[in-house]
């Protein structure tokens, strides 16, 4: 197969983005009755269980050897395990809102990991397009006459998960070439639950026994882990195997663009005049920043979707 169209590519991390930007809707959703770990835990175990059972009839299923198997536990204790902790434990203490505009932070961390690990390159215009991209954000999380206040504790955790977020990326493009995008989900998925189980069974497990079954809850639990754990993640490896570590986190900027918008949609949440002008500047960033860039890419080829 040959290298997806432009459009396809775009379509893709697209979708990625926005299923991410419902996971902080959905996660409100489901810890107004579940605690966190609850939260992550099922929808782990319910990711793994759905890719498992997809790979299974596409008989699409690759057993990695050693070397592979360290990336792999590396790369599941990353993202999921520390970037879910990071994410999970700070929206308890701040809004969903500001934790999209904190992990908007990632394309301005990422660059830096893909220079040191890869030696990729960044050009003056994709660093004045994340910039541009980044300063929408801000207008569209902030309120520029009054400011915003958030707990030191809540974004310290958020940060972490940015962290975690671009341990990821560096990590996966390793395995990528020699590991599908199936087996990646599936393995990330299994070893994060399984590192998440024993906290779980301290810390939550008697609450969990001790509440009553709330299908709403549950139901956002189930939309967290098929569309976000399992479709979404699937969508982002793709999109980092065929555009490169820093011009697929660069549209993580439209992730408190489109969390604004939900909330807008979902919860009601006002969609002001300068939201909007905030989500323009940031599109306008975004094009600025992938004007022209296949030129600067130096990686490995791109491998198509399998």
């Amino acid at each position: 197969m040959g290298k997806p169209s432009n459009l396809k590519q775009y379509v893709v991390i697209i979708l990625s983005m926005v299923f991410f930007s419902l996971s902080f809707v959905w996660f409100k959703v489901a810890n107004a009755t579940y605690g966190p770990l609850t939260i992550v835990l099922f929808r782990l175990v319910i990711s793994a269980i759905a890719v498992f059972g997809f790979i299974k009839v596409t008989k699409n299923f690759i057993i990695p050897d050693k070397k592979d198997l360290k990336y792999l536990l590396l790369l599941a204790f990353f993202e999921p395990f520390l970037y879910f902790m990071g994410e999970s434990y700070g929206l308890q203490y701040i809004s969903a809102t500001i934790a999209a505009a904190i992990i908007a932070t990632i394309p301005l961390v990422a660059p830096f990991a893909a220079y040191i690990f890869y030696r990729d390159k960044i050009s003056i215009r994709n660093v004045i397009g994340i910039l541009i991209s980044f300063f929408g954000v801000t207008i569209v999380i902030f309120n520029i006459s009054e400011g915003i206040t958030a707990s030191p504790i809540g974004v310290l955790l958020q940060f972490c998960a940015v962290l975690a977020a671009v341990g990821y990326t560096t990590v996966i493009q390793k395995i990528s070439p020699r590991i599908n995008n199936l087996s990646i989900i599936f393995y990330q998925s299994l070893f994060g639950a399984i590192y998440f189980l024993p906290i779980w069974l301290i810390f939550e497990k008697d609450s969990f026994l001790a509440i009553t079954f709330n299908w709403e809850a549950m139901f956002a639990i189930i939309k967290l882990a098929l569309l976000v754990s399992s479709l979404a993640y699937i969508f982002f490896t793709y999109s980092i195997r065929n555009m490169g570590i820093i011009k697929a986190n660069m549209f993580a900027n439209t992730i408190p663009v489109f969390t604004a918008i939900f909330a807008w949609i979902i919860l009601g949440d006002e969609l002001s005049v300068q939201k909007i002008i905030g989500i323009t500047i940031v599109v306008a960033g975004l094009f600025i920043a992938q004007w022209k860039v296949k030129k600067q890419y130096n990686g490995p080829d791109p491998i198509p979707f399998e």
